[in-house]
């Protein structure tokens, strides 16, 4: 699922499946618990249902160039 926000500044947030989530810690050899934080609350998070322990990607234009950050979903 991919969240497009109303405003152009906003970058696109997208909700990984528990699969692909899997695969990326795997990838980066990390812990869920070592990804940065993203609240259920937070306006992007909602727009995607995301629930705690979900992992979402944020794309964002950083120049002529993509990039890609990942939050793990946390109550609050």
């Amino acid at each position: 699922m991919t969240s497009k926000s109303d405003h152009e500044l906003v970058p696109v947030h997208e909700l990984l499946s528990d699969k692909e989530a899997k695969a990326l810690l795997q990838k980066l050899n990390l812990n869920i618990d070592n990804l940065p934080k993203i609240f259920e609350s937070d306006a992007q998070a909602v727009k995607l249902g995301a629930k705690a322990g979900q992992v979402v990607k944020i794309n964002r234009r950083e120049g002529k160039r993509d990039t890609s950050y990942y939050r793990v979903v946390v109550e609050g």
